[in-house]
């Protein structure tokens, strides 16, 4: 068994890629999530192409009986999980609140938040065999009230992607509320916020790199026992919520 084992979700491109690559890159064993089986097998062979050490795993985090498929299969595998990370995600409102449709912010956050609970209570029994648990979910700036709710942030001036930005906002609840829960347990909790990274998300009009939106979510994920829980941080530091 390797000694630290990785999930990350949303994993075949983007920022999730990234991460899996820097989390392999050190030694750790990572599970390559993804709900197509073709395009995150071939972002394991890419992977494994440089000498990393990762394999696939089919997970579609809106889907209950996928998820269980895949705990069933990694605990099958491995027995345990070290270090899970909920990156996948989809943004697909750009206008203003009142252009918002429910469908839209349903499917949202069907992906952005009720996938991370679902995964990560679908987790639990394997991290809680880890000796040092880490579950990192990626949120993002626009998730801040504090920022949205300040009239001179540019965010309040732009006033933008309720779904996505509410999204991330209760992304950061459950954070805090898992963190608290599973303190006692070793397991930390916290939010990445990676900036406005280049991807398809947003058409590739942000202006950090991939390797750059990667590096807070992979700090947090090896964080030391005595590092923080049931915070949100770039790599600037702690952010406010």
């Amino acid at each position: 068994m390797a000694d630290t084992i990785a999930l990350v979700t949303g994993a075949n491109k983007g920022i999730g890629r990234e991460i899996s690559r820097q989390l392999a890159a050190k030694g750790i064993f990572v599970l390559i999530g993804a709900r197509d089986r073709e395009r995150g097998e071939k972002a394991v062979a890419d992977l494994r192409a440089q000498g990393l050490p990762v394999e696939f795993i089919q997970i579609d985090v809106t889907s209950q009986p996928s998820v269980d498929h895949a705990a069933a299969e990694m605990e099958r595998r491995h027995g345990r999980l070290d270090i899970l990370v909920n990156n996948a995600g989809i943004a697909l409102d750009w206008f203003p609140a009142s252009e918002l449709t429910v469908e839209v912010l349903q499917k949202t956050f069907e992906t952005n938040v009720f996938g991370v609970f679902r995964v990560t209570k679908a987790l639990l029994p394997l991290l809680r065999k880890s000796k040092h648990g880490r579950i990192v979910n990626v949120s993002s700036g626009l998730g801040s009230l504090t920022r949205n709710a300040d009239p001179n942030s540019p965010l309040a001036v732009r006033n933008m992607s309720l779904a996505y930005c509410s999204s991330k906002a209760a992304l950061n609840m459950i954070t805090i509320h898992f963190a608290n829960e599973l303190k006692s347990n070793g397991i930390k909790v916290n939010s990445a916020n990676p900036g406005f990274t280049a991807t398809d998300m947003n058409q590739h009009r942000g202006v950090r790199t991939v390797e750059q939106g990667a590096a807070t979510p992979v700090r947090l994920a090896l964080l030391p026992d005595d590092g923080p829980t049931a915070g949100v941080f770039s790599d600037d530091g702690p952010e406010p919520w």
